[in-house]
């Protein structure tokens, strides 16, 4: 990657704090702001609206599809399934990620057709999810979290809340950074007791042979450490301005960013040009600055750890230990179901670094890992991807029904 100067550098970081100024005084608009009126009733589905609080104080807006358009409307014993989304700069990174397209089309509607109780949750900060028990989003204290906490407390919680509610053992569906912080609670004895089997798209463990230009190039200019330095907490990027920023990264990084999805994602193969629109120019969903830098983290050293604090007093005062401590993918349950779909494409999830997570799970039991390939998709392909249906969900419920 070529240089970048200190007087770009400075122009980049003061687009995203203008960015996240705007964020921070701006009232939410989009239409993950009601899920279920806006996405989910218009198909003719009934939607329920559920609130799920975390150990932590936050406050998450579930969404549940409990059954699908066919006659049998009964709601008795149908196995339940969480559905939990990515991130990305975006508008749809959120439940509705799952709700994009037409019934056959959408993971969501999909399963509830097939007989399952759906369950769709939104990530603490996205405009479904911006309650807390004492704290509200203009408080920096909000924003002080990264993936760590999304595994230690919100994942737990809502596998907590769907099994009291239903009275039976979850299915899970994560994608991106969804798989990440299964994999991570799993790893610690979290979600076992309550988990069927787990489907896991674009599975994300490593990151440090992530090719995305866009992505390795904030990381490795440590643009999010910079924001966090002055202040910023929430990250929020408007739609032009994720425009101007990969604009001048691609400059100087003298990166071809004629494709602006493709710089990101990887070339996505099946992807209409409608759903590219929507997802690049729509309203963004926030996450916490911090949980950016912590991503940055895996990108530029290749691990598996705890958010690294950067100084030795913080990290001895969380851990006990100058350097954060590693998360061991290999103390995964052997018998858990996993489901693992990646892409030869994908620019995020890359194929080595699934190598390196697939090494970790050697010792799995043999018929409780399932793996596919696609060697065509990239990493939206899975999600919102026009054919995903029959290449990724047909699939994907097969597994399901062996659990």
């Amino acid at each position: 990657m070529a240089n970048i100067s200190s007087t770009t550098l400075f122009i980049v970081i003061l687009l995203l704090c203008v960015s996240a100024a705007v964020a921070a005084t701006a009232k939410l608009q989009s239409p993950a702001a009601n899920i279920c009126k806006s996405l989910v009733e218009t198909q003719g589905y009934i939607c329920q609206e559920h609130k799920v609080t975390t150990k932590d104080g936050y406050v998450l807006g579930v969404q549940r599809i409990p059954m699908g358009r066919s006659a049998n409307k009964t709601a008795n014993n149908k196995p339940p399934v969480l559905l939990q989304h990515g991130l990305l700069l975006s508008n749809y990174q959120d439940a509705a990620t799952w709700l994009l397209g037409s019934p056959d089309e959408a993971l969501g509607f999909i399963l509830a057709d097939h007989g399952f109780d759906v369950w769709l949750s939104n990530t603490r900060g996205t405009a479904s999810s911006r309650g807390h028990a004492w704290l509200n989003p203009q408080d920096p204290e909000y924003w002080e979290w990264s993936w760590d906490e999304l595994a230690e407390y919100e994942l737990p919680a809502l596998f907590e809340y769907v099994y009291h509610q239903t009275g039976q053992k979850l299915h899970y569906v994560g994608h991106s950074l969804g798989t990440l912080n299964a994999f991570v609670a799993l790893s610690k004895g979290k979600l076992v007791n309550m988990l069927r089997s787990a489907a896991m798209l674009t599975p994300v463990a490593y990151l440090g042979q992530m090719t995305s230009p866009a992505c390795r190039s904030i990381a490795e200019l440590f643009l999010s450490e910079k924001l966090y330095s002055l202040g910023v907490r929430e990250f929020i990027l408007k739609g032009q301005d994720v425009a101007k920023l990969l604009q001048f990264v691609c400059l100087k990084a003298e990166i071809n960013c004629s494709d602006t999805f493709t710089v990101i994602t990887g070339p996505n193969c099946c992807i209409k040009k409608s759903t590219v629109d929507s997802f690049l120019g729509n309203e963004p969903q926030s996450t916490a600055t911090k949980n950016v830098i912590h991503l940055s983290q895996m990108i530029r050293r290749g691990t598996l750890t705890k958010y690294d604090y950067g100084n030795v007093y913080e990290n001895v005062k969380s851990y006990g230990h100058i350097t954060p401590p590693a998360y061991n993918v290999k103390s995964i349950p052997k018998d858990v179901p996993l489901l693992l779909s990646y892409g030869g494409k994908d620019s995020l999830t890359v194929v080595n670094d699934v190598k390196i997570l697939l090494e970790d799970l050697r010792d799995h039991k043999a018929d409780k890992l399932v793996l596919q390939y696609r060697d065509d998709y990239a990493h939206f392909d899975f999600i919102v991807g026009y054919n995903a249906n029959k290449l990724v969900y047909d699939p994907l419920i097969a597994f399901f029904m062996l659990h």
